[in-house]
């Protein structure tokens, strides 16, 4: 099967006062269509870095990320915008929300900014992750569970190809966390769709079809 996503000797590196700091240090991966992998590590070990270079967000110091064979680094700055609007998904530790807008309209963002109307498909998201009755709730209005929920719908709008989350049960409880992640999976596997997750929870990870465990930034296990 022909991978989804491709990462190919990626390096970072930062600069903190005169001493520099290797963040991502030779990682090669890829990932399938349909392929739920989760990224673990200790605190500082690349991992956040290394899904923000995959998702186009964090431009890598040397290597190449292909993305349904396309470069992602090598495309102009609108290009790649675009391909993160409409092929890519993204979900929060931070719920990032906008206070002022209710749950449906936070969802709706994404497409407006592609152009579209997709009231329909934001209501039938809203109904897939059990808030069919909070669409007129505003953020304030909701639990940390429920703005994630809000959140996780807001990345389906545009039906990506793949989904990245980072840390997206830091700020809830166990329980929270738990049902999250298996909301996660479930909408990921229904619609043969790429999951790739940032996580401190080993248990959590080990519920996807891979872990992938970096150290000092290297892919240190997968498993």
């Amino acid at each position: 099967m022909t991978p989804r996503l491709q990462a190919r000797s990626i390096t970072r590196s930062f600069r903190i006062g005169g001493s520099r700091i290797e963040v991502l240090r030779g990682i090669d991966l890829d990932i399938l269509p349909g392929e739920t992998v989760f990224l673990c590590g200790a605190s500082g070990a690349g991992k956040t870095t290394l899904l923000y270079t995959l998702a186009g967000l964090e431009t890598p110091e040397s290597g190449e990320v292909l993305f349904e064979d396309k470069s992602l680094y090598a495309l102009p700055g609108n290009a790649l915008a675009r391909l993160r609007n409409q092929r890519m998904g993204f979900v929060f530790q931070s719920y990032f929300l906008l206070p002022e807008l209710t749950a449906l309209e936070n969802i709706l963002v994404p497409a407006m900014i592609r152009g579209h109307d997709a009231r329909k498909r934001a209501l039938d998201l809203l109904d897939r992750v059990g808030l069919a009755d909070r669409a007129d709730h505003l953020p304030a209005e909701l639990s940390g569970g429920e703005q994630q929920r809000v959140a996780i719908a807001r990345s389906l709008i545009n039906d990506p190809a793949i989904l990245f989350a980072d840390e997206p049960t830091g700020n809830l409880d166990s329980k929270n966390g738990a049902v999250i992640i298996t909301l996660l999976l479930d909408l990921a596997r229904m619609d043969n769709r790429s999951l790739v997750v940032v996580t401190h929870d080993d248990q959590l990870a080990r519920s996807g079809d891979r872990l992938v465990r970096i150290e000092d930034g290297r892919i240190a296990q997968p498993l």
